[in-house]
């Protein structure tokens, strides 16, 4: 039998994605609709950087989706059915690539996604993937009325509410009511994912801990393999009670826990809305949230976790992508890092803490853990080795966003390293 023809023959959208890596000996993903992960071939696993985030917090990032809208590629999708060849963004490890869109019953339901890192597929393999891929949409839309009936009618209701699918909130509250699913006349969604596969057991743990909270009628929540999203009720007349009660909650669950273990979470707060229409919304803050800590790795505490106060954050990803893509670097800070490489000083974590608390002396010295004169005595180095004008408030927060990028994310802090 060809391959093809199994293909077509199998329901397990598992078992059609290994089918289709092992036909074109290529890498393979399949995504939803709104670019969250369904299946990937593990018997093919050379996934470049974009590949293995999705693989890891279960969603394409948000900046690589935000990259592939402004080139059009989503709204060719949503147009054609035939395969789109798209070029590496190497600065941002996007290797090229085939995108298809999987359509069932006239709506699109997903893209596969086949990553060209070496060879590109012949008119051939491109046909294969043509004649394959209307199934793998109706296995897609298989998977979602699967996941429905297993978690049950109301929390049905929650995940199409999360992914708009209802026509009006009149009609999701009618069926909300059938159900007896409480709506929260003021929300924030909050979700949990666990920043390693391995890790996924502690979402039991977290489930208990939930039904265990004290206020456990104010929360609803979604189990997923790798995630928990928590939707908070808050009350109507008290404005940000969601929100502080996500606060409590994640306070509570951080105590009750082993800080090693605690922080294999990571955690992301969407703002509070009163609007139905908005709790997605709130839904793809959270998210975001968790894009960005997976994109920086952050050392505990030091990112927020609510999208509300996430501030120049948001940015690091763009910013990340135009410095690599020009080959731009701070001479001022190549020169801390030389000067800490030559003479084992620590000028550059000095520079971003008292950065980041606005030049307050006694702040900084005690989170670094040093005498107020040792700090001036670094922040007197700093200034005879540098032009940084501390009085200059454009250079302090350009300074500390690129500062964010190279104790945060390695790879950024390699380019500097390479160009000493």
């Amino acid at each position: 039998m060809e391959i093809n023809e199994l293909i077509l023959q199998v329901e397990d959208i598992h078992k059609a994605t290994e089918l289709i890596s092992s036909k074109l000996r290529k890498p393979v993903i399949i995504e939803n609709k709104n670019f969250e992960l369904i299946s990937y071939s593990s018997s093919i696993e050379e996934f470049d950087l974009t590949q293995q985030k999705t693989i890891l917090s279960k969603k394409c990032p948000l900046f690589i989706i935000d990259r592939l809208k402004k080139e059009g590629i989503v709204q060719r999708l949503e147009k054609r059915q035939d395969p789109i060849r798209i070029q590496p963004i190497e600065e941002l490890g996007f290797h090229q690539r085939i995108v298809i869109s999987a359509k069932h019953l006239g709506y699109t339901m997903g893209y596969i996604w086949v990553q060209e890192s070496d060879e590109l597929l012949t008119t051939e393999e491109l046909t294969f993937l043509e004649e394959v891929t209307p199934h793998l949409g109706k296995l897609i839309y298989d998977v979602y009325e699967r996941m429905n009936a297993k978690e049950g009618r109301r929390e049905d209701l929650l995940w199409k509410l999360l992914h708009h699918e209802y026509d009006s909130e009149s009609q999701f509250r009618h069926d909300a009511t059938l159900a007896k699913l409480t709506i929260p006349d003021r929300f924030s969604v909050v979700v949990f994912s666990v920043t390693a596969p391995r890790y996924k057991y502690m979402l039991d743990y977290l489930q208990k801990a939930i039904q265990d909270f004290s206020l456990r009628k104010s929360v609803h929540f979604l189990k997923t393999e790798f995630q928990m999203i928590l939707v908070i009720h808050g009350v109507q007349q008290e404005e940000f009670s969601s929100r502080n009660l996500a606060r409590f909650l994640i306070d509570e669950i951080k105590e009750h826990s082993e800080e090693d273990e605690f922080y294999n979470f990571l955690i992301g707060v969407g703002k509070e809305y009163t609007i139905l229409a908005n709790m997605r919304k709130s839904f793809l803050e959270a998210l975001e949230v968790i894009e960005i800590a997976n994109f920086i790795t952050p050392r505990p505490e030091t990112m927020p976790r609510e999208f509300s106060k996430l501030g120049i954050y948001r940015y690091l990803a763009a910013l990340y992508e135009k410095n690599s893509s020009e080959d731009y670097y701070s001479d001022d800070l190549l020169t801390l890092i030389q000067n800490d490489k030559e003479k084992q000083t620590d000028l550059l974590r000095t520079l971003e803490v008292y950065l980041a608390n606005n030049g307050k002396g006694k702040q900084t010295a005690n989170e670094l853990f040093i005498h107020p004169n040792t700090l001036n005595y670094r922040i007197k180095q700093i200034q005879e080795l540098t032009n940084i004008d501390f009085n200059d408030f454009n250079v302090k927060t350009y300074l500390y966003t690129e500062l964010l990028l190279l104790n945060n994310v390695e790879a950024y802090y390699q380019r500097y390293k390479e160009a000493l």
